[in-house]
């Protein structure tokens, strides 16, 4: 077997505003793994101020990789288990390997062309004018579900953006959701999340920062409108404390980025555990290219859930990679158009 790695740096179409800060770009790495004529690639993507990769220069990670990967895929994975981006991208690329069709993960519908995922619109942080713009390109364009990022600009200008999408827009037309990413303070948090339960949220994505289990514990119990973890579920490698923390807290819904949370397999631990207690998820993507979100929409299309995902990010670069996927109206398919070559 053959191993070797490219560095590649996505670069935003438009600044992509969160409550973190504003992203202009972010990097990723192309491990690549070639045997018997069949190609294998897995992307690590990684998310600055949020992935558990600190250094932001793998590259010597994946030289040790590439020197290693006799080694083989379990090995690997165990020896990286702390660095859920990198673990990823070895999970992705062996199971790329292992299937003789290109860019297959598993054997699904979407990947024969047959259906879709629907997706939420993402609506990115900016002025009030420049996101109710956002709002009304994505409801145009098709989405019935958009998901708006706040919780950096003045609360009342957001309020206001998110009372004029509902004075148009029933939420029987469209579904809102919206991401804090941490932004509240637990004291005055559920009055806000009063403030948005009579606008028909759908859901509101980590109101308050992780790590505090017992006031978002507080707040799931008490809040008029479902919570879904994210960040929440980031730093948690193990089992038991993975379901301690879902008992603790409670939360009506969990939110996958395998990119964050270790890959597939770790993603499918957690599905597993919500299920048992009875709480809903749905995946997205952590703004992987179009490698890795391929590889993401494969794994939620087997786990076949029926609920509108964060997937819709593949038009968000200039230098994205060209693929078969494609946005019509709020849904990702996989058409016959062919794969750019990673290299050219």
């Amino acid at each position: 077997m053959k191993a070797t790695y490219i560095k590649h740096d996505l670069v935003f179409k438009k600044q992509a505003g969160t409550s973190r800060g504003v992203l202009l770009q972010k990097p990723s790495w192309f491990l690549i793994l070639e045997q018997d004529g069949k190609v294998g690639i897995g992307e690590c993507s990684i998310l600055p101020k949020l992935s558990l990769e600190k250094d932001t220069n793998l590259s010597p990670t994946f030289d040790l990789i590439c020197k290693n990967i006799h080694l083989g895929q379990a090995v690997l994975m165990d020896k990286w288990k702390h660095y859920p981006a990198v673990k990823f991208a070895i999970e992705m690329a062996f199971t790329d390997l292992n299937f003789c069709e290109e860019k297959q993960f598993y054997d699904t519908p979407f990947y024969t062309q047959q259906q879709g995922i629907q997706t939420n619109g993402l609506i990115w942080m900016g002025t009030k004018p420049e996101m109710l713009a956002q709002v009304d390109e994505k409801i145009a364009s098709g989405y019935t579900c958009v998901k708006l990022k706040i919780g950096a600009i003045n609360w009342n200008d957001e309020l206001e953006i998110l009372k004029h999408i509902r004075s148009k827009y029933s939420k029987n037309e469209i579904e809102l959701r919206v991401d804090a990413n941490g932004a509240f303070n637990p004291e005055t948090a559920l009055n806000k999340l009063e403030q948005l339960s009579q606008l028909d949220i759908h859901s509101i994505e980590q109101p308050i920062p992780a790590g505090q289990w017992d006031k978002m514990a507080d707040l799931c119990k008490h809040t008029p409108l479902p919570i879904a973890l994210d960040e929440e579920l980031i730093e948690i490698a193990d089992k038991d404390t993975r379901l301690d923390m879902l008992k603790t807290i409670a939360p009506q819904y969990i939110i996958l980025k395998p990119s964050l949370v270790g890959g597939f397999k770790d993603s499918e631990e957690w599905v597993q555990l919500a299920q048992t207690l009875n709480i809903g998820w749905w995946a997205t993507s952590a703004l992987e290219s179009n490698i890795g979100l391929n590889a993401i929409a494969q794994w939620t299309a087997k786990m076949k859930t029926t609920m509108p995902q964060g997937l819709g990010t593949g038009s968000l670069f200039t230098n994205n990679i060209n693929s078969p996927l494609q946005i019509i109206k709020d849904n990702l398919v996989y058409t016959k158009t062919d794969w750019q070559n990673i290299n050219g």
